[in-house]
């Protein structure tokens, strides 16, 4: 984290001695004008349901549809690095998370891992790090909600990209599985995954499937957004 902070600290600086531009509309500024933060603000969860929907599917909240403005947040801070926007996508984060749960129960927040490879190529594991924020602001507000870096990857599965919701499922089977220090401190908690982009399901639907053949209930998961393409609201 401290790293992670001084990186952000450093950006900062650049944006303002040698300019920058907005992540979400590219308009002249620093990191996050204020009209794409009061974008992000009004963003209304909903429940995202893949089409077709996989068997073992937790079910997902997300708060906005995976194109626009957020779109643009998620694709700068995970693959370019702007770290100063853990911030505010780890506040839309906790607002899906809120929606997913209820007041006054404890639970526990587990991202998806990436890949250790992923991870050093890209000098930083953006998920976690906005995980970290949503829990805080969650806190903050009155939420029992702590991380629970629950799953490791057995292996590193195929680029996603381009692979069909049965592709997806077929690379994602048995990806994942339960760190064994966490076995037993999550046994009869609440457990919430969180990922950042819902897609076919298969990602959230093999996570789940790993902690509950150890006996940790998944009772649901929050995403920041959802594609449009196989994704559509539902109840």
């Amino acid at each position: 984290m401290a790293q992670g902070f001084g990186v952000g600290l450093r950006d900062a600086w650049l944006d303002l001695v040698l300019g920058g531009t907005c992540a979400g509309c590219e308009r002249p500024g620093r990191g996050l004008c204020r009209d794409c933060r009061a974008e992000l603000a009004a963003l209304t969860p909903f429940a995202a349901v893949p089409a077709p929907v996989p068997a073992g599917f937790p079910g997902a909240t997300a708060c906005a549809p995976y194109d626009g403005m957020l779109r643009r947040l998620i694709v700068e801070h995970k693959e370019h690095a702007r770290y100063s926007l853990a911030e505010p996508l780890g506040r839309t984060l906790a607002v899906a998370v809120a929606e997913a749960i209820a007041p006054g129960r404890a639970v526990w927040l587990c991202p998806i891992p990436s890949a250790a490879a992923t991870v050093r190529a890209r000098g930083h594991e953006p998920l976690r790090r906005i995980a970290i924020v949503a829990a805080r602001h969650l806190r903050a507000d009155g939420y029992d909600v702590r991380l629970a870096d629950a799953l490791r990857l057995l292996r590193r599965p195929a680029d996603q990209a381009g692979l069909s919701a049965r592709e997806r499922a077929v690379n994602l089977e048995g990806v994942f599985a339960v760190r064994s220090r966490w076995a037993e401190t999550l046994t009869d908690q609440r457990v919430l995954l969180v990922d950042d982009v819902l897609t076919t399901g298969s990602t959230l639907t093999q996570a789940a499937g790993a902690l509950e053949t150890t006996g940790i209930a998944v009772f649901g998961a929050a995403v920041l957004a959802a594609t449009r393409r196989r994704v559509v609201p539902g109840s």
